[in-house]
């Protein structure tokens, strides 16, 4: 019997969010504290579904690392693996919200701790006592976390950890666009499960920086052009078992070797900030196959999280519980 059921892996961050909905950035006059990155939404968000969940990510001996290590204890979320990381800081976001369909996003993260996470923060952990690990596409991108990632693959297969990637795009995080999807290819075949939406699969095989496009700054919604069928069929081609394309309001797609794409049906809602929406699919989607649900039904849970998580202000904050995705679904007749 496993002690834990899901390990996250990479950044966690404090995010200062607007607090003026709508304003543009520049004339934004408070923000609101939360939390957030990828890996600490997903464990936040499974572990108010009733997951056991653990997260390995860096902080610095810094107040903001004391407020984001204050939010995991307060959600029960097992923070024994997060080290204090001197010469480092806590990453920072800076947000502003202007529904429906502009997020500008300012990461603050030069020489930030969970990208100074190593080997020996890795070594610490007891792989054999959890059933899946998440990791996020972003700890690829700068060492000493991108060996550690590596180096964290190899131990979880050697203790038969299902083990899921969220693609997590983030083009500035990377010294070249491109160098994301040379750095991704060569993890993927070690991945049963991918996670990502049609520009972060088509960013895995960008070839060329005129195939991207930010605009308005929105980090985390990029413009990419490029073949979708073509770059589906290259990550089955991998070796990853299953691939989940998250396709926003019309829900999702499941793909497995020799069968028929699954489409999965969305939930519809008003947009108030879509930032924090994939990783709340993730948690869903981690409930639902950690307690033994079919695949349609597993992604159809995160598609339920990731549409109640859109009506909301923040990512981790905001996570839904479990008896708030029962009452959500139950609107739409159920999963």
């Amino acid at each position: 019997m496993k002690k834990y059921d899901l390990l996250t892996l990479g950044r966690s961050s404090i995010d200062l969010y607007s607090a003026n909905v709508g304003s543009p950035f520049e004339k934004i006059e408070a923000f609101n504290a939360f939390v957030g990155g990828c890996p600490l939404n997903i464990a936040t968000g499974a572990r108010r579904l009733g997951l056991e969940t653990a997260i390995l990510t860096g902080i610095g001996n810094d107040q903001v690392g004391n407020f984001i290590k204050h939010f995991l204890d307060q959600e029960g979320i097992v923070t024994d693996w997060v080290p204090t990381i001197e010469g480092t800081r806590s990453s920072a976001v800076v947000l502003g919200i202007e529904p429906p369909d502009r997020f500008p996003l300012v990461y603050y993260r030069e020489n930030c701790a969970d990208i100074n996470l190593n080997i020996d923060h890795v070594d610490a952990i007891p792989f054999a006592d959890f059933k899946a690990a998440a990791f996020s596409g972003t700890a690829f991108s700068k060492d000493p976390s991108r060996t550690a990632m590596f180096y964290a693959l190899e131990l979880a297969k050697k203790n038969n950890v299902t083990r899921l990637l969220d693609i997590d795009f983030r083009a500035d995080q990377w010294f070249d666009p491109r160098a994301f999807g040379v750095t991704i290819r060569a993890a993927l075949g070690s991945f049963n499960i991918v996670v990502g939406t049609e520009e972060e699969i088509l960013a895995t095989f960008l070839t060329n920086k005129e195939q991207l496009l930010i605009k308005h700054q929105q980090i985390s919604a990029p413009e990419i052009r490029g073949n979708i069928e073509n770059a589906i069929q290259e990550i089955m081609l991998s070796g990853v078992e299953t691939l989940v394309v998250k396709r926003g309001k019309d829900g999702a797609s499941i793909f497995q070797h020799g069968k028929e794409e699954i489409k999965v049906p969305g939930f519809p809602v008003e947009v108030l900030n879509v930032l924090g929406a994939g990783d709340a699919f993730c948690a869903g989607f981690s409930f639902g196959l950690l307690s033994g649900w079919d695949l349609y039904q597993s992604v159809r849970m995160g598609n339920a999280c990731g549409a109640i998580i859109v009506t909301r202000e923040g990512c981790a904050n905001f996570m839904p519980t479990r008896t708030e995705v029962d009452a959500f679904v139950a609107g739409y007749g159920g999963l």
